[in-house]
């Protein structure tokens, strides 16, 4: 008999632990994608969560992690809960056969992510970390352009969100483990760490606690710089609370040698709710691409040229590009080795600016 083409393939059925923005995007997207069903919904105050019935009518609910692995025995497991509670669950998602795929950042402690990448390797399951960033065509795009500057390299980022309601009651809640410099920080570091392919030698970083709403050792506001040993610099900015600027809240720039590349933001069509969405974090409007080379008189040879991502895809294609990703590892069609190094290395980076910050020193690597 023909072996079963992939839309025959058994489908991989999977828990979704965490229902908030990204937990429910990504719910939708298992019950979007032919390969996967969506087999179960794992989040506090399940039973009163009467949105979760009405968009995904019929798929078991449960309160209890623990619980919910061990009456639906699912293939795959999606860890989009706080970051606190990351490595414990993925290490009990490995030890009960699953595959995992899970929220940025992967761990609150390097050690407890370097544990996870062991026991994803050990039990040889799939692991795939939610860098959404990597799956966009223009941040791609950007990251190509980049490696075409010259060296050394000077990479401008930030991500401000002045955020109140709901939105700032999230950002209290992540701050309970994580600091804003390493939720944020890891996408835009792991960026960088793209374009240059150098090794960091250096982190310092800055931060102030901007309001007493949130715990006295955090800080909601942070700014850390990185050197690499090719020379290349950056630094990357980020701000959550309801005091932020919409002012340059959206920086993201590379700069070399040869030129720079620089992504050109959506325009804000609120006065508050620009910076919060998440659909702006990801969404850009064009590239711009500025050329250094002169004429003999010393004039710029070339105008810059404006590449525009009218056509790129929002944040719940982004979600289903990730989501078909992780069902090509499982189908053992992605090596996914190099995107765990590069996990750790930017959780390394980030956590070092988080050291920064308490301490006031630099950080060697």
């Amino acid at each position: 008999m023909p072996s079963p083409s992939a839309s025959t393939e058994q489908r991989i059925r999977v828990l979704v632990v965490g229902l908030g923005t990204m937990g429910t995007s990504h719910a939708r997207a298992y019950r979007a994608i032919e390969g996967f069903e969506l087999a179960g919904l794992c989040t506090s105050r399940a039973a009163e969560r009467q949105d979760l019935e009405g968009e995904f009518p019929g798929v078991p609910r449960f309160e209890r992690y623990d619980e919910a692995l061990a009456t639906l025995r699912p293939d795959a497991v999606a860890i989009c809960t706080y970051t606190e509670h990351h490595a414990d669950m993925a290490l009990r998602a490995f030890a009960a056969g699953a595959h995992v795929f899970c929220e940025k950042p992967l761990a609150d402690t390097l050690a407890s992510a370097s544990r996870v990448v062991d026991a994803a390797r050990t039990s040889g399951k799939a692991l795939l970390i939610g860098y959404i960033l990597r799956v966009h065509p223009s941040w791609s795009r950007f990251v190509e352009i980049g490696r075409t500057l010259g060296k050394p390299l000077v990479m401008r980022m930030n991500l401000n969100q002045q955020s109140d309601g709901s939105f700032w009651e999230v950002h209290k809640k992540l701050m309970l483990s994580t600091s804003p410099i390493v939720d944020c920080g890891v996408h835009y570091v792991d960026i960088m760490c793209q374009v240059t392919r150098a090794r960091p030698v250096m982190v310092h970083a800055v931060g102030a606690r901007l309001t007493d709403e949130i715990a006295p050792d955090m800080h909601n506001y942070g700014h850390l710089h990185i050197v690499f040993d090719d020379g290349s610099v950056g630094w990357y900015e980020v701000g959550w609370g309801p005091m932020m600027s919409e002012t340059a809240h959206f920086v993201k720039d590379i700069i070399g040698p040869n030129g720079s590349v620089s992504i050109v933001a959506k325009e804000s069509t609120g006065p508050a709710a620009s910076s919060a969405d998440h659909d702006t974090h990801t969404q850009t409007n064009a590239l711009r691409i500025h050329h250094a080379a002169r004429t003999p008189e010393g004039r710029f040879a070339r105008p810059d040229e404006l590449l525009s991502t009218a056509d790129e895809p929002r944040h719940q294609e982004l979600c289903e590009r990730e989501q078909r990703l992780f069902l090509g590892a499982i189908r053992g069609e992605i090596d996914l080795s190099e995107h765990h190094e590069d996990a750790i290395n930017s959780l390394r980076i980030v956590f070092a600016a988080d050291e920064s910050v308490r301490s006031g020193e630099a950080v060697r690597l």
